[in-house]
């Protein structure tokens, strides 16, 4: 699906937010020190932030909002020290049991692969789900209410 599909299908079945303005985006990225991607861009001018499927409080995932999205050491551990994960990961997903879907901008080439992080294991078991936000995001609305990359024929089923 092109993400112009996967932006109307976000806006039709699931719970999108209002927009990010320009203003916010160029806030965001001058806090993070990273520039959005055109797929993120897109998603953001378009939502700022969602939940799929159901809505909160019971909502597996929470695409946060420009003003939520924080290191992963921090939104995971609490603290932005290199003790508590790389710099460059960015918890992006929240599904609310522990698990996240963090987003990769560490080797600076767009677009950004998404990793899985799960609190308990985090960081030294993440790995890739998704090579793009545009990925990620087919394959969840694809899953059902269910965390994709848990599933069995996921990425991550071995």
């Amino acid at each position: 699906m092109t993400m112009d599909e996967l932006l109307a299908e976000v806006s039709r079945s699931h719970h999108p937010r209002p927009p990010a303005t320009s203003a916010e985006i160029a806030e965001f990225e001058a806090r993070v020190g990273w520039k959005l991607d055109d797929e993120l861009r897109a998603f953001y001018l378009h939502s700022n932030g969602a939940e799929l499927f159901e809505p909160l409080p019971n909502a597996q995932y929470i695409i946060l909002p420009l003003a939520k999205i924080r290191r992963a050491r921090v939104a995971i551990r609490g603290r932005d020290e290199d003790s508590a994960g790389p710099p460059g990961w960015w918890a992006l997903v929240n599904s609310q049991d522990g698990e996240w879907a963090l987003l990769d901008v560490s080797a600076g080439q767009q677009p950004y692969p998404l990793l899985e992080a799960w609190h308990e294991t985090f960081p030294g078991q993440c790995q890739r789900i998704a090579g793009s936000f545009r990925e990620f995001l087919a394959a969840a609305l694809a899953g059902g209410d269910r965390l994709y990359w848990l599933q069995e024929g996921g990425p991550l089923d071995k």
